[in-house]
């Protein structure tokens, strides 16, 4: 048994990792697309290069998906187009999401020929196979091999847990079971792929257990040099932030991803809202518009809503209550491009605040950019960060050269090129890094502190450079006895 990386080890982007059981038979966990400058080949520029599937499939006989973000699952078209022909296991959400985030990805980065579409969904859709949460799933599609004239099979079970990252989410543990050089016996061995790792206490989705045991653990280190704020800290924060951004009337822009994160902003931004209405009749809350600009947030807000079983028992609480946390009074979703278009030229006018949350999450593209072209100039806007910032995106170059929050409105910030034209920021930013969707660093910790049978080799992957060699030495000291290594 061995692994291979073919993404998210020089940064956190691109998951795709190949799990080899034997000489004839491997599995992919994830199979996911570079964002800014984390691309695995020399020349960055090289769209195609970074795309394209550049290793052996010839032993794949599977692929599991833990969730549908695109760093995890932008690359499967082009895993179809090489001639991969085996099953898709993703939990019954992600099943339902994964067409969705495939159609838009396609759309927007490949080709509006519908024809070309429905053809690639037609194949992932005959592929993918949906498995309920904890329940073991064998992996039927392993070869059998010839050894010694006797006929000898490695099989291998999957099975889902909890990740509490998005809708859907998962890591999965994969039990192989082997033959021995003489075919007398078998070995046993359990390996647990991460994923992407929730934080506790976010809303909505409730936080991943560990598993009872793990032999190898593959796991994420976005934030494996740092720990967030707790939730109480960082809602208060978002409210301070908001109410200080909006005394000048201006706009406040969260870039967020259509899944997950935007929806959690939802759910607090209802939270802050309806407490605000309780305590205080002629709050600004009351009137303040929130704006999704993004239908894809809009089909996947629906899928939440028709996977309400997922949802933690805060939430489930919250609806019990007779409130909507992700359809409340105040909210306004825009759908078509001209209403989009429409939007921004209204706001620009206006003298009244509002909050926009619009995709991508990392400012790489979607109808943030529009916004940002707008009001990055304008001082009486602010730019709220909520999550992880890539290196070489536009969100990462917003947060190194704009003004920061704690200093003057007037002071002068630096600039960013939106498609080839040079913009000066005067609008503030501000980060709360709180609201990630992925696990701090003592959530990592926890996660393999809290297993019955803890792993004998860890690999750290998904992650900056000083993130994974600090999280290896939190790990070194829990289990000094494991082979700790960083993913190559």
């Amino acid at each position: 048994m061995r692994i291979q990386h073919h993404g998210a080890v020089n940064g956190v982007t691109g998951s795709c990792h190949q799990l080899h059981i034997d000489n004839h038979n491997s599995v992919l966990i994830d199979c996911g697309l570079f964002q800014g400058t984390e691309k695995d080949h020399t020349n960055n520029d090289d769209i195609e290069a970074n795309l394209a599937i550049d290793f052996d499939i010839s032993t794949v006989k599977a692929l599991i998906v833990t969730h549908c973000h695109i760093d995890h699952v932008g690359r499967i078209p082009y895993l179809l187009a090489a001639g991969f022909k085996g099953p898709i296991y993703a939990t019954i959400a992600t099943a339902a999401l994964l067409p969705l985030v495939i159609e838009d990805a396609l759309k927007v980065g490949v080709t509006r020929n519908q024809s070309i579409i429905q053809a690639c969904l037609k194949l992932l859709n005959n592929q993918l196979v949906g498995v309920e949460y904890k329940k073991w799933q064998p992996v039927n599609s392993l070869s059998t091999q010839l050894s010694s004239q006797v006929k000898t099979k490695s099989t291998a079970k999957i099975k889902f847990q909890v990740a509490g990252h998005i809708l859907g989410s998962a890591y999965v543990e994969i039990e192989l079971t082997t033959p021995t050089a003489n075919n007398t016996k078998t070995k046993k061995h359990r390996v647990v792929f991460s994923g992407d790792l929730g934080a506790p206490y976010a809303p909505l989705l409730p936080a991943p257990k560990s598993p009872y045991r793990a032999d190898t653990l593959v796991i994420e280190s976005t934030y494996g040099d740092k720990n967030h704020q707790s939730r109480k800290s960082r809602t208060k924060n978002l409210k301070n932030i908001i109410e200080k951004a909006v005394k000048d009337n201006g706009v406040v822009l969260i870039p967020a991803f259509s899944i997950g994160r935007t929806q959690e902003l939802l759910y607090e931004l209802e939270n802050i809202i309806h407490h605000q209405k309780k305590q205080h009749k002629n709050s600004f809350w009351q009137n303040i518009d929130i704006i999704v600009d993004s239908p894809m947030a809009a089909k996947f807000t629906e899928q939440y809503n028709n996977f309400k079983e997922l949802w933690d028992n805060e939430a489930k609480k919250t609806l019990s209550a007779g409130r909507h946390p992700l359809s409340f009074e105040q909210l306004y979703t825009v759908n078509s491009h001209q209403e989009h278009i429409q939007t921004v030229d209204y706001l620009a006018q206006r003298n009244k605040p509002a909050i926009v949350i619009a995709a991508s999450g990392m400012c790489s593209g979607g109808r943030i950019v529009n916004y940002l072209k707008q009001f990055l100039p304008d001082q009486t806007a602010d730019i709220l960060f909520v999550g992880y910032q890539a290196q070489g995106t536009l969100g990462r170059d917003i947060q190194k050269y704009a003004p920061k929050h704690n200093l003057a409105k007037s002071k002068a910030g630096g600039y960013v090129y939106i498609d080839g034209k040079k913009i000066t920021i005067a609008a503030t930013a501000h980060i709360i890094s709180g609201y990630s969707a992925h696990a701090d660093q003592q959530g990592l910790i926890n996660f393999v502190k809290r297993m019955r049978i803890k792993p004998t080799h860890i690999l750290i992957v998904h992650g900056d450079e000083a993130a994974k060699a600090i999280l290896k030495k939190q790990y070194q000291q829990l289990l000094p006895n494991a082979l700790i290594e960083i993913g190559l």
